[in-house]
């Protein structure tokens, strides 16, 4: 059996999920949209900034802890630096049963590149 790269993984994952633009994810935040926004970057890419109102959980310890911090019902945009972890991510909460989380595509790059507001 072949091997998959990361790439892959994120390339599969992309095809099973929703991704939302940086600008449409500023759109819903404009809007005070009832949406979690999820940051799922390691602590020391947090502590550089991230999302207002944005709930912190780093991917390594999402399944086991989001279920004690957010709904099944719950809206939820998750994000990383660039879209690969948060697409990962999002394909995992999907399995957990999650049923409206979507990906910001291209990360906190892109959100920063837009001009997007960030909370230290």
């Amino acid at each position: 059996m072949p091997y998959k790269t990361g790439t892959d993984l994120v390339n599969e994952a992309k095809q099973r999920i929703r991704e939302h633009s940086p600008q449409e994810v500023l759109e819903m935040l404009e809007q005070n949209a009832k949406v979690i926004y999820l940051d799922v970057r390691e602590p020391n890419e947090w502590n550089l900034g991230h999302l207002p109102n944005a709930m912190h959980l780093p991917r390594g310890n999402l399944e086991s802890n989001i279920e004690a911090r957010a709904g099944r019902e719950e809206a939820i945009v998750i994000y990383c630096a660039r879209g690969n972890r948060s697409a990962l991510a999002a394909d995992t909460l999907q399995q957990m049963g999650y049923e409206n989380v979507s990906s910001m595509a291209d990360g906190f790059g892109a959100w920063i590149a837009i001009g997007g507001p960030v909370e230290d």
